[in-house]
């Protein structure tokens, strides 16, 4: 998983206006523990945090935490990919990020299942907004990971079809996850709290729209 910590003025920016700084940090906070309790369901070898800034208390046991690399976002997930590859090179990966809380583990664990392996050679989540949500690769090295993701124009209408149209001049087999919402704007929030009414993140959200700063 790779995240950044939430803190006020450098996560989910785009939710200010109407939210405040902190409000938006709180609602980061909140996807942040949805999605690490919903991956600590899903079976796994080894669970990595690939995190911009320091713990907190939202961070479950279990989990190794290793810094960001520095560079644009396609440099860091490449560098993620290579980490993974690097700890366990005949594991396959799959990495996702903290946009989405309404991920569910049955959604991960029956693709990524060994009995649903065979022939797969890439995992792929598309996002509602033209990005994607989650990438795995099953034989993950540091050179293919490079092919696919650096230089890939990051946070565009077509950043998952680039990446798609990569994995396609790979040759690799491709196993197509769900499209998910990420949350960017409010009305991402929103949707993605009425997709999981039970999550923390709809918690936070319904208490956010109810403070003084949000209503009067």
């Amino acid at each position: 998983m790779i995240a950044k910590s939430p803190v006020p003025g450098r996560v989910k920016t785009r939710l200010t206006p109407p939210c405040t700084p902190g409000q938006a940090a709180a609602l980061a906070e909140a996807a942040l523990a949805d999605t690490l309790t919903t991956l600590d369901l899903v079976p796994a070898g080894r669970r990595v945090l690939v995190l911009d800034g320091a713990v907190g208390p939202w961070l479950p046991s279990g989990w190794q935490v290793v810094p960001q690399s520095g560079g644009g976002l396609d440099e860091r997930l490449a560098a993620a990919f290579a980490h993974a590859a690097g700890i366990a090179p005949e594991a396959p990966a799959l990495l996702v990020g903290m946009d989405t809380p309404q991920v569910d583990a049955a959604l991960l664990a029956e693709p990524l299942a060994p009995a649903h392996r065979p022939g797969v050679d890439a995992w792929f989540g598309p996002a509602g907004d033209g990005g994607f949500w989650a990438l795995g690769l099953a034989r993950p090295t540091r050179r293919l990971a490079g092919r696919l993701l650096l230089g890939l124009p990051m946070s565009t209408p077509g950043t998952g079809q680039a990446l798609l149209d990569r994995l396609g001049a790979e040759g690799l087999t491709v196993r197509r996850l769900p499209v998910l919402t990420d949350v960017d704007t409010f009305r991402d929030a929103r949707q993605v709290a009425a997709e999981a009414p039970g999550s923390r993140f709809a918690a936070r959200l319904r208490s956010i729209e109810v403070a003084p700063e949000m209503t009067g």
